[in-house]
């Protein structure tokens, strides 16, 4: 009997001892398949479009959850392990990742979000989660859901929600959290008809292959040439890109209505900041904006600036500011707040989250410009040559959202360019273009004082005290390399205003 005591304490003894290993939280469903969707142009075939959704263990028909689509940047694929979307499942969404059109195991050829194919790809998908008994609906047929991704995987989102509105009068997306991504496709990939041909080059080598043959062949010729092909081959490049992203829909007197969580690369040299701030201004209706967050971070699409150089810090402090480690957190909180109805304490609804070139989070509710600096007589070579570097201002002041320029523009060679932006340094041999980016100012024909608008790079910087602020002109710039424009010449521009936003 004592012995039988001794063991059964030493039993406890042990027991109380031993780690505790917490019960392993059970794995969700994983289900893999494909929807039918629209046919190629003059074929009768439906295109097949796969998914793999992730039914959280803790979802049943008396305990819905709202559903999170998800899809993937230009040339990849869905998302299979669910591993990677661990924090959206615990905090009590399903997901959806699937593969665009023409990539993955999807069929069917790359429209770039032409909302006759991708635009409805994706309604086809929120019809099939509009039966899954497990989600959320706010009346029959209307599931509840938010959408994640970024770059093409961000360009879906306003793909289906658009064309939902074009096409049923309301999108059944409840809220969006795009990241570096496009308001106007022709207008980032070929900013006044000058191609981005290093980013071109690479997004072609990516899923070149995935285009329509014509549209293919244009490609190539716009990256050879640096310039917008002539002919039908820049006829059927036009007429490709026309409907491809918000830019077209807001054309056509269409804004959503929902709140968006916006995240773009202010050193981002392909969507540059330009691309999201019309996005967040024009996009949305003023409701939906009074309900949406700007985030502008020091990343995204970025190749380092070295002709004309350009400088940036690496980092996302906005999250930070807003109580995030990261973006991908923020999305989580914010679709918490607007799906599942939690008070997550979020603030900075309405207004504008720009990490400066330094990285430090300059808050902002409007960014239109206040102030003007004149322009003395500016001549600049094109096609070769040194830039230049203007005197604008003495630090300390600080700059955010897009400049512009205005000025009458002189030009004896046709296809003629140059490439503008603001730069900081405490000379003109040291100046750095800010977050490294140019935007050009192109002339297809010869100008004669024509009087010309266009915008600079949009930027968030502090001019410390000691440095000065300058407008860079450029005859050549690394993002653009290649074009085959005339025999080198001069640019004259006169008469002109610089207009910014300058930080009070």
């Amino acid at each position: 009997m004592m012995r039988r005591r001794v063991l059964a304490l030493v039993g406890v003894v042990a027991l109380l001892l031993s780690p505790v290993v917490p019960a392993r939280a059970a794995d969700p469903a994983v289900t893999n398949g494909c929807v039918e969707s629209v046919p190629e142009p003059g074929t009768t075939t439906p295109v097949k479009i796969c998914y793999t959704l992730f039914k959280p263990a803790t979802a049943t028909t008396q305990h819905t959850v709202p559903l999170i689509f998800h899809s993937h940047g230009w040339g990849g694929s869905r998302t299979t392990d669910p591993a990677a979307f661990k924090a959206w499942l615990d905090a009590g969404f399903g997901v959806l990742s699937f593969d665009q059109r023409s990539f993955g195991q999807s069929t069917g050829v790359a429209h770039v979000m032409n909302p006759d194919y991708e635009g409805r790809d994706v309604v086809k998908l929120v019809d099939l989660v509009a039966g899954l008994d497990w989600v959320t609906k706010q009346r029959p047929g209307d599931p509840l859901i938010g959408a994640i991704g970024g770059s093409y995987g961000g360009g879906y989102q306003f793909a289906g929600a658009f064309t939902e509105l074009r096409d049923r009068g309301a999108t059944r997306f409840d809220a969006l959290a795009p990241e570096i991504t496009w308001w106007d496709l022709k207008q980032s990939l070929a900013p006044q008809e000058a191609a981005r041909t290093m980013w071109l080059s690479i997004l072609f080598a990516g899923g070149g292959t995935h285009l329509p043959p014509a549209v293919s062949k244009a490609f190539v010729a716009l990256i050879a040439t640096g310039g917008w092909p002539s002919g039908q081959a820049g006829r059927d490049l036009t007429a490709f890109f026309a409907h491809n992203g918000p830019a077209w829909h807001v054309s056509q007197g269409r804004k959503l209505d929902i709140p968006v969580l916006f995240g773009q690369g202010i050193s981002d040299n392909l969507f540059n900041l330009n691309q999201g701030l019309t996005n967040f201004d024009h996009a949305l209706t003023a409701r939906a904006r009074a309900r949406s967050i700007f985030v502008g971070y020091n990343g995204g699409h970025t190749l380092p600036a070295v002709v004309p150089p350009g400088y940036a810090t690496p980092g996302d402090p906005c999250s930070i500011a807003l109580g995030s480690p990261n973006f991908s957190s923020l999305s989580i909180r914010f679709m918490e707040e607007k799906l599942l109805h939690k008070s997550e304490g979020l603030s900075g609804f309405g207004t504008y989250h720009l990490s400066t070139a330094v990285g430090r989070c300059l808050t902002q509710r409007s960014l239109t410009p206040n102030k003007r600096y004149p322009l003395g007589k500016i001549v600049v070579p094109t096609g070769a040559g040194l830039p230049v570097n203007l005197p604008i201002a003495k630090g300390p002041i600080t700059i955010a959202g897009t400049p512009t320029v205005t000025a009458n523009v002189y030009t004896i060679i046709p296809q003629s360019a140059a490439y503008f932006a603001l730069s900081v340094g405490t000379n003109p041999l040291t100046a750095r273009v800010v977050q490294n980016n140019t935007m050009p100012l192109r002339e297809q024909r010869a100008a004669h004082g024509v009087r010309r608008t266009f915008e600079l790079p949009a930027i968030a910087v502090d001019v410390p005290k000691g440095q000065n602020l300058y407008l860079t002109v450029a005859p050549v710039a690394d993002m653009y390399a290649g074009q085959r424009g005339p025999l080198p010449g001069l640019m004259l521009l006169k008469n002109g205003t610089l207009s910014v936003h300058q930080v009070r």
